[in-house]
């Protein structure tokens, strides 16, 4: 998660940020299939990608208020 957390920080364009989320979504909707059809052996995984998600929309909200701000 670490790792994960210092590649979405180093993330400058808005739209490699919405890309990011996009993906991460997408891995969350397939974690929560997993883990119903008891597939999933890290439960916590899905709050790992939970909080991946929180932080790329703040950033992606930053951008977006300091872009309209100037």
């Amino acid at each position: 998660m670490k790792k994960e957390i210092k590649d979405i920080k180093s993330l400058t364009n808005t739209e490699e940020m919405k890309k990011s989320l996009s993906e991460a979504q997408k891995a969350l909707l397939n974690l929560r299939i997993e883990n119903r059809l008891r597939k999933l052996k890290n439960v916590k995984s899905i709050n790992l990608k939970r909080k991946e998600i929180a932080l790329l929309k703040t950033k992606i909200s930053e951008k977006e208020l300091t872009k309209n701000a100037r």
